[in-house]
């Protein structure tokens, strides 16, 4: 809603959530040998990602390092300089999980730089592994080509388990996040492979600290999160965010996504030794424990909703339940999965 149409409706505009912030330029030291670094993001909620580059005597890990294409990358190069560094000194990348806005720089480090790639071993696309995210056709695919990316659309338009059809990115936005690879194929869409796999529990040693890896799915179903128990750093990923909820789907490929959440925020409380949240968008926050509360308590009030929402409309479809679950500006593929 523009300042405009709030005016004349006597509304106030939406305050702004910090995940939806844009970009900042400035590189901040958070502790010693962890910087964040913000890149921007354009998509709906969100405004960057935070990639957090942890520093070694080898040089530095990077955690996320945002979309594809030129402006996430050109961000991120021009941070590094800002930091003192480039990316030849770039000798780690860990994605949090499977989402396209943390892994999706990560190509171009890996074949430019050689860069190790780090994820839990459950990474994959959350589609599965027929999906367009784990076929290696696509990456033929010339996005330069109208033929083709139209191709790339219809493979990306995935039928929903509630009988319709997601709406693929435009054509705009997947030439201009495939920009940063040679040749604009579709590789920037793939979920990388990678070269070190970690299990849950598994202690890494990463920036000069050790680092416990923890597997909370929910999310999705590969994230992974790092605990620094000395120091009581937690990188959070998406699992757990400053102001917004995390966005729980029906698309993916856990059976009952939102109580493997729930078990996993349980499991998230028992750490009332961190002192401060590193979340991949918003501002670090040192509540965990009660954030976490938040969150279920959110999804409780939900749940309630619908029974509330079925007692009034009974059976109908899932973009009905929808229409009465989201406010308008929120209908979408998004609203539905999460209904």
């Amino acid at each position: 809603m523009n300042k405009v149409n709030s005016e004349k409706s006597g509304l106030s505009p939406r305050p702004i959530r910090q995940e939806q912030e844009p970009a900042s330029t400035e590189v901040i030291e958070i502790a010693k040998g962890i910087y964040r670094l913000q890149l921007p993001v354009s998509m709906p909620g969100l405004g960057h990602v935070n990639c957090y580059a942890l520093e070694d005597k080898n040089g530095f890990s990077l955690v996320d390092p945002g979309l594809p294409g030129k402006d996430s990358w050109n961000s991120l190069e021009k941070r590094l300089n800002d930091l003192g560094t480039g990316f030849k000194h770039i000798h780690t990348a860990i994605v949090t999980h499977s989402h396209v806005d943390h892994y999706g720089g990560v190509h171009r480090l890996r074949d430019d730089y050689d860069v190790e790639v780090l994820t839990h071993s459950s990474f994959s696309s959350v589609f599965g592994t027929d999906d367009i995210m784990e076929n290696p056709d696509a990456a033929a695919l010339d996005l330069a080509d109208d033929e083709d990316i139209e191709k790339l659309r219809e493979m990306l338009s995935r039928p929903t388990p509630w009988g319709t059809k997601r709406e693929p990115p435009s054509v705009e936005e997947l030439r201009k996040w495939s920009g940063a690879n040679t040749g604009a194929d579709s590789k920037s869409f793939q979920v990388p492979k990678p070269s070190i796999t970690v299990e849950d529990s598994e202690e890494l040693e990463i920036g000069g600290r050790t680092w416990l890896a923890l597997h909370l799915p929910g999310h999705t179903h590969d994230h992974l999160c790092l605990y620094d128990p000395v120091d009581g750093f937690f990188l959070s990923g998406d699992h757990v965010l400053p102001t917004i909820t995390p966005h729980i789907g029906g698309m993916g490929n856990m059976e009952d996504p939102l109580a493997v959440f729930f078990n996993s925020l349980e499991r998230t409380k028992e750490f009332s030794k961190v002192s401060l949240v590193l979340p991949a968008h918003g501002h670090p926050f040192n509540n965990l424990v009660e954030r976490a509360d938040d969150i279920i308590e959110h999804h409780v009030d939900r749940l309630q909703l619908i029974r509330e929402t079925g007692d009034s409309i009974g059976e109908a479809s899932v973009e009905d339940y929808m229409k009465h679950l989201f406010k308008e500006r929120s209908w979408g593929d998004m609203a539905a999965s999460e209904t």
